[in-house]
């Protein structure tokens, strides 16, 4: 549900909801499965064919880095891909008995407050229409993006940039500002945690796979998969050993391409217990980067010199999981515990990212 970061109490959350789609016409069969433009993945269980087009422009619109995969995984969290859907305000009169008034309306599930300050005229006809996916979508699309923009701005709040953008879209930036992160599981019954967490999860299935990586570097070095960025380095949790992530993840549907980062020899190949299948290369500054989670037995195998950006592996989710990505870790040595921040090191090997 979109909720402005103007107001006080997310609605959602301060009376019971209802969740109702109000026509059941909703056409998800308009594909056979394969990609749209090589983004998105359309067809029946993926994205509506009738709305990829929207989604990836809404995405390729924002200069801050969001994923149409993201945007898709939010909408079919919302409504399931239905304009027609509507979600109610429980409410009980003085006699004890209980009524439903119309809340959260359309594809992208816009409250009246938010969609009289975020909506758009996305097809020129004149009118900002919350039930025109048109409009609705690009009003997601630029209420996201400026969410992603505010959110790089607090790099000490708990999660990326995107968790706390998908936070703020659901229960509204000023609680993301309360937690300085995304809201604990006790908040609001866990609703805004189990957003944020299942969209990230799942946003990877609406993409179709790609080539990975991107162009080399002056220095021979390129990201190691085509995907947004997830779960940061350093975030805090109960889910890792260490109290911490130690790496990145990479936001990537399985079967993605996995390339070395970076030239070196291949230290180890093969299946790593949490981590699944995983690939460690020492590279020729003594540093040492990990691919974890990959799809099936990596392509590599150890004493092996490999370039950067050549294809190790392809993206999975072996190992512990929720969903698909890739793991990625740069460490001092081979060994779990070594972890340095990733980003500044391919950052400074020319990576913009």
């Amino acid at each position: 549900m979109a909720v402005c970061a103007g107001v006080g109490v997310p609605l959602a959350f301060s009376v019971g909801i209802v969740f109702a789609a109000t026509s059941d016409n909703q056409d998800d069969s308009g594909g056979s499965g394969v990609s749209s433009g090589g983004k998105l993945r359309v067809g029946q269980g993926y994205v509506p064919a009738q709305y990829a087009g929207l989604i990836e422009k809404a995405a390729a619109d924002c200069d801050q880095g969001l994923s149409p995969g993201i945007l898709a995984a939010q909408i079919q969290q919302e409504s399931g891909f239905n304009p027609d859907a509507t979600s109610y305000e429980v409410r009980t009169d003085e006699d004890g008995n209980t009524y439903k008034v119309p809340l959260a309306k359309g594809i992208s599930q816009f409250i009246d407050s938010t969609w009289a300050d975020q909506g758009v005229d996305g097809d020129g006809d004149g009118v900002k229409d919350v039930r025109d996916p048109e409009d609705a979508i690009p009003a997601q699309g630029k209420m996201m993006c400026g969410l992603l923009k505010t959110a790089k701005k607090y790099p000490g709040y708990n999660g990326s940039p995107l968790e706390l953008a998908l936070a703020g879209y659901n229960a509204g930036w000023q609680w993301v500002d309360y937690y300085k992160g995304v809201p604990p599981e006790r908040f609001a019954k866990g609703q805004t945690f189990h957003y944020v967490k299942n969209i990230i999860a799942s946003a990877a299935k609406y993409m179709a796979p790609e080539s990975g990586g991107g162009k080399l570097s002056s220095a021979g070095w390129t990201l190691p998969v085509n995907g947004s960025l997830g779960t940061p380095y350093h975030q805090q949790g109960s889910s890792w050993s260490s109290g911490y992530h130690t790496g990145v993840d990479f936001v990537a549907p399985t079967g993605t391409p996995v390339k070395a980062a970076g030239p070196g020899v291949v230290y180890s190949a093969g299946w790593a217990g949490p981590y699944g299948n995983q690939v460690i290369i020492r590279h020729d500054d003594g540093m040492y980067s990990q691919y974890a989670h990959l799809a099936k037995t990596p392509q590599v195998k150890a004493g092996q010199k490999v370039s950067g950006g050549q294809q190790i592996g392809v993206s999975g989710a072996t190992g512990n999981v929720t969903g698909p990505h890739l793991h990625f870790e740069i460490r001092t040595g081979p060994a779990y515990g070594t972890d340095i921040s990733p980003i500044p090191y391919l950052r400074k090997r020319g990576l913009d990212l």
